[in-house]
């Protein structure tokens, strides 16, 4: 038996309290009815940055947890992190372009990737923290995958349902952020 990595426990409550600070300050950059350039535009925006950064290595960080003892899981958790770190490219890209907007006037993100980049790093995440709530004994309970689902979904129906969608992260996220044991991973 492990403790969970204190990199796990430290991420799974950084990303969120980054995306509800980025989702506070989007609501208070939009009270004039217009979401632009401007102190909270811009202080907002870092702090989604950041929470992207952090995601990639979340994403890393969970395959270690994985445990994959067949060809087919440690392809699939192979595969997991290639779309969640691609994903999180894609989410860097805009991001940068909407800090620098001549960045996104010389090199915008390809409309498919715009389409594809969301997708892959949801699904790289989701299918990462299913496979720990799948392990026996379960590493991860059954709703946090849940709860992380519907948090993206939110985020999908309306950008200003980010706050609630970063709580909803959290909690979901929250059996990470314990450290408490668990089976090592062979």
């Amino acid at each position: 038996m492990t403790s969970m990595p204190r990199g796990t426990r430290l991420l799974s409550v950084l990303i969120p309290f980054l995306l509800l600070c980025y989702g506070v300050l989007r609501l208070i950059d939009g009270m004039d009815g217009d979401h632009g350039p401007g102190t909270a535009w811009n202080l907002g925006h870092t702090f989604f940055l950041a929470a992207f950064l952090l995601f990639g290595a979340f994403v890393v960080e969970l395959r270690r947890l994985v445990p994959a003892t067949t060809t087919r899981t440690r392809t699939a958790a192979g595969a997991a992190v290639i779309g969640g770190v691609f994903g999180v490219g894609c989410f860097v890209w805009v991001i940068l372009g909407d800090l620098f907007p001549g960045l996104a006037d010389s090199a915008p993100l390809p409309d498919l990737l715009k389409l594809a980049g969301p997708l892959a790093f949801q699904l790289g995440l989701l299918t990462l923290l299913i496979m720990l709530a799948a392990v026996r004994p379960g590493r991860l309970p059954v709703w946090s995958p849940v709860l992380v689902f519907v948090s993206f979904a939110l985020i999908t129906a309306d950008l200003d349902l980010i706050p609630l969608a970063a709580v909803g992260l959290m909690a979901g996220l929250a059996p990470l952020a314990r450290d408490r044991a668990l089976r090592a991973a062979p």
